[in-house]
């Protein structure tokens, strides 16, 4: 319910704040909303767009007008119609001059009006001169002819148009951003040619859905040539509803081992990619990148060269990385958001905007043709007049030298009107020889048939469609172009990930028996030979790159990934890997594997079972770790064996009595975690007692030696001499020479 104000003794009014607090800020949204932030379906403009062009129109600044000073204008705009801040006008100004900007501006600038890399760099008003562009007379050519709708302006000392009269949907044309109060827009420009074919096709076939008016209108066309890589079931899907988001990225190709940025998405400047990718190199995230280079000059306006350190580096992978990290790909959001004919602000779609304008359009033609077919007839009426006078010249002449009132006695006498005879009255002498017959009747005959195309044309619909369609496509031929944002279909860019950006050098892992974990450069170092703690020696090491992760097993089959590149040096003892993960308590740690992630390991338990598995399969970024060997009760893990091919490969199992059992690689399964199949054959009361438990399981081919160690003692078996040990998966093996009853290890020359 709507409270009344109150009115006191003294006449005063009184309102509660809660009621004056509502009405003002509504009113004030309502300003902002219809008054500065939205652009109008009809001529694509805001308010202050709209008055800075009918003023320099005004002012005579047409596309063939000298310039003149930009003060000028701004001072005619806040003076006149704008009653806001000069600094406000002209910069809408500058946005409607600056062709990097608009796709089709509005306003032809001379002096400094910007530049790509920094668009607030302009000159103040008071140096640089202005005048309208020759593609601002779609917009204005109309005005004078009553197609639009005026309204005083903030004093009511001047009328204003309400809307341009625009020929061709102007609101997609060149786009705009506002924010309002509880809403905003985000209209990207589009390509004249494509937005007039699909509101030519509208206008032959009303019923076209957004799917069909998309065959012409393909994406958003901006003024720059970077390429738009949305998908287009997302554009469509945009269209449909007025809502989305594009995304843009920089053209770039190779020249020589250099990579050249030739054009960068909209509103993107180069200098800050430059810093951006400066950033980078500066954090050593991009070492595959020795300097960078900002060539662009007048010929070639954007030319960013990027020089990689070596001709082994991966430009397109660079490239991905930089799209992904840097505004040489950029997200543009897309909110249709405009006052429609109805006065009201709205989201549209495609199809709803472009029959809109149509409407608006149809509107505006029909009243300028009405316009023009009023004056026709007021001619033609004035031209009967005239007519007549010449007829009778020397009675009229004689009428208006003999009587005092000779409007009433010429109305009297020849029976014309009040409007006829005020035009002969209205003839100056000099031109009452002009009067000739012929040439009256030459001019009437004209106008009557202008006024029978005119009266043909407002009397069919068909005939006023055609008429647009006619102007449309001739406003197309006059100032459209091609396309300058290719769409091009591109995989998503994905940046360098942390281990993508280390260096691949060779480095040797190395664990202690305590967990006490350090890493050594190169993988000829003797881990056995460095210091440790007091009660602690050397336990394992893996061989492998620093760009690659080291893969833990504890003795509890739970695998652990751990960074390489970042772990301690070996000229120290290292850090408890346990402050990298988290093992369950108690457990130990029984083996380590490196490499890339398509490796293949031999994985056991010295239980005597195994099986393949991929090195990539037991990553894990979980710092508890993921389960990978299931264990038989009494069980261990034992070191994994790398593989290096499946054929012609032969596995050793030797046990602690002694034991060895050789079959094909083959034979054992590949999986990504369980149990495994039996290797070698020992009883499970022996294992759980640790009677007898398998030693070590190797891989090795024909080309290389087996050596097992007992003790002090140790010997080498080739290829020939094991045919005895030679058998079947998950045999029990037989038993080595006297003196390796007990064996201590076993490992693989090549």
């Amino acid at each position: 319910m709507t409270e009344i104000p109150e009115i006191d003794s003294e006449g005063t009014e009184q309102v509660s704040m809660k009621l004056y607090a509502e009405k003002a800020y509504l009113d004030y949204s309502m300003y902002v909303i219809l008054d500065r932030a939205l652009p109008h379906v009809g001529d694509g403009l805001k308010p202050v767009q709209r008055r800075i062009v009918y003023a320099m129109s005004e002012l005579g600044l047409k596309s063939t007008a000298k310039f003149k000073k930009s003060a000028r204008t701004v001072g005619d705009v806040i003076g006149k119609f704008h009653p806001h801040g000069d600094s406000a006008a002209y910069e809408a100004m500058v946005l409607m001059a600056q062709d990097f900007s608009y796709r089709y501006p509005l306003v032809d600038g001379q002096g400094n009006w910007g530049s790509p890399d920094d668009p607030k760099s302009f000159a103040a008003m008071r140096y640089t001169e202005s005048r309208l562009t020759s593609y601002s007379d779609v917009l204005l050519s109309e005005l004078g002819q009553g197609t639009v709708e005026w309204a005083p302006n903030f004093d009511s000392t001047l009328d204003e148009p309400v809307v341009l009269p625009a020929q061709v949907p102007n609101v997609l044309l060149n786009g705009t951003t506002g924010i309002a109060v509880g809403m905003a827009t985000d209209i990207p420009p589009h390509n004249l040619r494509e937005v007039v074919a699909a509101t030519v096709r509208l206008l032959e076939s009303p019923k076209s859905t957004v799917e069909e008016l998309c065959e012409h209108v393909l994406a958003p066309d901006f003024p720059t040539n970077a390429e738009i890589i949305t998908p287009r079931e997302e554009i469509v899907a945009m269209y449909k509803s007025g809502r989305g988001g594009l995304r843009m990225r920089a053209v770039w190709e190779r020249d020589g081992g250099d990579i050249v940025i030739s054009a960068l998405p909209y509103q993107v400047s180069g200098s800050r990619v430059l810093e951006q990718i400066a950033q980078q190199m500066q954090a050593k995230k991009l070492p595959m990148v020795s300097d960078l280079r900002d060539e662009s000059d007048h010929e070639n306006p954007t030319r960013l060269v990027i020089v990689p350190r070596s001709n082994r580096v991966d430009l397109e992978a660079l490239m991905g990385h930089l799209f992904a990290s840097t505004d040489l790909e950029r997200s543009y959001r897309v909110n249709l958001n405009m006052i429609g004919t109805d006065g009201r602000p709205g989201v549209k779609g495609l199809d709803r905007l472009l029959r809109e304008w149509l409407s608006f359009r149809t509107e505006t033609v029909r009243r300028r043709l009405e316009y023009r077919l009023d004056r026709v007839l007021k001619r033609l009426h004035i031209l009967d007049g005239y007519l007549v006078a010449y007829l009778n010249i020397d009675e009229v002449i004689h009428i208006i030298r003999t009587e005092d009132k000779p409007k009433p006695a010429l109305m009297a006498r020849f029976g014309i009107s009040d409007i006829q005879a005020e035009a002969i009255l209205d003839l100056k002498l000099r031109n009452l020889a002009k009067l000739e017959e012929m040439s009256i009747r030459g001019e009437q005959d004209e106008l009557q048939q202008e006024r029978d195309q005119l009266q043909l044309v407002l009397g069919s619909e068909a005939r006023l469609k055609t008429l647009i369609k006619k102007e449309l496509l001739a406003v197309a031929e006059k100032y459209g172009d091609e396309r300058r944002s290719p769409l091009v279909v591109r995989e998503e860019a994905r940046a360098f990930s942390e281990l993508e950006l280390v260096s691949a050098d060779p480095i040797t892992v190395v664990m202690s028996e305590k967990g006490w974990i350090r890493a050594a450069k190169g993988h000829d170092i003797d881990p056995t030979s460095l210091s440790y703690k007091a009660g602690d020696n050397y336990k394992m090491c893996a061989f492998g790159r620093s760009n690659q992760p080291v893969v833990i097993l504890d003795s509890t089959g739970r695998a652990y990934t751990v960074p390489s590149h970042n772990l301690p040096s070996a000229r120290g003892q290292g850090e408890p890997v346990t402050g990298r993960i988290n093992p369950p308590s108690g457990a130990t740690f029984g083996g380590m594997m490196m490499g890339a992630e398509d490796a293949l390991f031999l994985l056991a338990s010295d239980a005597g079972y195994g099986f393949v598995a991929k090195l990539g399969d037991l990553q894990t970024k979980n710092r508890a770790g993921k389960a990978v060997i299931s264990l038989p009760k009494g069980g261990q893990v034992l070191q994994p064996a790398p593989i290096v091919s499946l054929e012609e490969t032969l596995v050793a199992a030797v046990t602690s009595e002694g034991r060895l059992l050789i079959f094909p690689l083959v034979d054992l399964p590949q999986m990504a975690r369980g149990k495994g199949n039996k290797i070698i054959s020992i009883p499970s009361a022996r294992v759980q007692s640790r009677e007898e438990y398998v030693i070590g399981v190797q891989v090795f081919t024909a080309q290389d030696t087996l050596v097992i160690h007992s003790g002090k003692r140790h010997q080498s078996f080739k290829l020939k001499d094991l045919e005895h040990y030679r058998g079947e998966r998950g045999r029990r093996g037989n038993k080595l020479p006297r003196g390796f009853q007990k064996v201590d290890s076993m490992l693989v020359e090549s």
